[in-house]
């Protein structure tokens, strides 16, 4: 089993830049990839941006240009630098790993963005 932790969100004024964390823990094993979804009110899951388990990353067109993702293999972390915020980011975004073709979830943490 894995276990998936976020940290970061909170409530900022459009403009503004937040870092949301997500930290593995449990079963990892190396090779894997980890990225980010978000879901607004009465919206779907939508994905915004991934990394594979080399680095290689890949963005919703949404985000690109105003979002950073990274990853620490040595703490089973990936961040997300989320700069220039708008209101329609505002949502709950939830971190996934998936290792071998099976995805865990974090539980999701608030990012509110006001005008």
């Amino acid at each position: 089993q894995v276990q998936l932790v976020e940290s970061g969100g909170g409530l900022v004024q459009a403009g503004e830049s937040l870092r949301l964390s997500c930290t593995a823990s449990g079963n990892i094993f190396s090779m894997h990839s980890m990225g980010w979804y978000r879901q607004a009110p009465g919206k779907q899951r939508d994905a915004i941006a991934i990394i594979t388990s080399i680095g290689a990353t890949n963005y919703a067109g949404s985000v690109k240009g105003r979002c950073t993702i990274s990853r620490d293999n040595a703490k089973n972390t990936v961040y997300l630098q989320m700069d220039n915020l708008k209101f329609e980011d505002t949502a709950v975004y939830y971190c996934y790993v998936n290792q071998g073709g099976r995805v865990y979830w974090g539980q999701g943490t608030q990012v509110t963005v006001s005008s």
